[in-house]
């Protein structure tokens, strides 16, 4: 399988927002595109998104402990994702997320940039490097990134 065209979004889901990135058809760069407010209206706002880019597939971060194991963060960000894949035709992926957002936090520091006034951007900066992520595999490996999400939750 080669590089399958199409922009792609990529999801950080936090407690708080989830930071949303978006690339180019081609796959080369993934940038921030900002965040929406996590809560009652997260799908609904979500899918108002998916609308305006037009995506091929959302990846989403799937946060696992150093050992690669899937805790209690991980649990909700499988239902809450489950939830936006029930509602889109759009597959939705999940890809370790692992380190992204302690990367882009020490990325931040070493720009001259406090983290903690920049959670928001932290948030969409997140969701671009898990996006990176997901096209290097792509890439390499000729195939689809992580594990496409079944409505109710599964990979």
């Amino acid at each position: 399988m080669t590089f399958r065209r199409g922009v792609r979004v990529g999801l950080d889901w936090g407690d708080a927002r989830i930071g949303v990135a978006r690339c180019d058809p081609d796959g080369v760069l993934a940038s921030p595109y900002g965040n929406v407010q996590a809560g009652e209206t997260e799908v609904a706002d979500l899918l108002a998104v998916l609308a305006e880019l037009e995506p091929v597939e959302v990846v989403v971060g799937l946060p696992t402990t150093l050992a690669g194991t899937e805790g209690p963060a991980s649990r909700k960000v499988r239902e809450r994702a489950g939830r936006l894949a029930a509602a889109t035709p759009v597959p939705v992926r999940l890809v370790d997320e692992r380190f992204t957002t302690v990367e882009v936090s020490r990325r931040m520091r070493e720009g001259g940039r406090r983290a903690k006034d920049q959670r928001s951007v932290i948030d969409a900066a997140a969701a671009a490097a898990i996006l990176e992520h997901a096209l290097s595999i792509e890439r390499s490996s000729g195939r689809a990134p992580g594990a496409l999400l079944l409505p109710d939750g599964r990979a």
